[in-house]
């Protein structure tokens, strides 16, 4: 099981603050971006930032956006590494795939827990990893829909090579339920950053989850 840390900030200055916090002790780290579009809310979204931002980190930012095709081309950053989006928040899917692909990025597809997997797992053999979302996209806290393991293993019996990475709500006890049902990736952030103890020791305790 892998582990990303998920960044939801709100300003540049929380953004670098994060990253500075987990850049020790891991190697990616897990962006959401969300400009209200497609979320009700807003969380920093602009690209330009990650120039201004000194780590050695690589990104997988997860575009919470509508039509990511037209700003799909804003993130294919050296240091930007996969990108995840929406079919249901796209107009055209292949586009926003193939362009990511021409730049040698990852791409994945993100499954809310109200979009239709048989939508998202039409695509599968165009990219190279699914996310299910434990929660609605874009506010930070919530707690994982219990339904979210079901369709973990719907995914994995589905394709039992894929990749797949879950991301909301994942702590000490969501995390071994998610990886029983097929995870592979697993992405947190309240778990790492508000668990009222140090982010290094955070990260290393649900890196042991099995």
């Amino acid at each position: 099981m892998k582990l990303f840390p998920a960044i939801n900030a709100n300003t540049l200055e929380e953004l670098a603050r994060k990253i500075a916090l987990v850049e020790p002790y891991v190697d990616l780290v897990h962006l959401d971006v969300a400009d209200g579009t497609f979320t009700k809310n807003t969380l920093w979204h602009n690209a330009a930032d990650l120039a201004k931002i000194e780590t050695s980190l690589n990104f997988e930012v997860h575009l919470m956006i509508s039509n990511p095709e037209r700003r799909i081309g804003e993130w294919l950053l050296p240091s930007v590494k996969k990108i995840i989006f929406h079919v249901s928040a796209s107009k055209d899917p292949d586009f926003a795939i193939e362009r990511c692909k021409e730049y040698g990025k990852e791409i994945g597809i993100s499954v809310s827990p109200d979009e239709s997997l048989a939508k998202a797992l039409a695509y599968k053999d165009k990219v190279d990893f699914f996310q299910i979302l434990g929660v609605h996209p874009g506010l930070p806290g919530q707690k994982t829909f219990e339904e979210t393991f079901d369709r973990i293993k719907e995914v994995r019996n589905f394709c039992p090579s894929c990749i797949i990475e879950v991301d909301g709500g994942m702590n000490k006890e969501t995390i071994p339920k998610a990886i029983a049902a097929g995870a592979d990736i697993i992405v947190a952030a309240s778990a790492i950053f508000e668990s009222g103890k140090d982010v290094g020791e955070s990260i290393e305790e649900l890196k042991e989850i099995k």
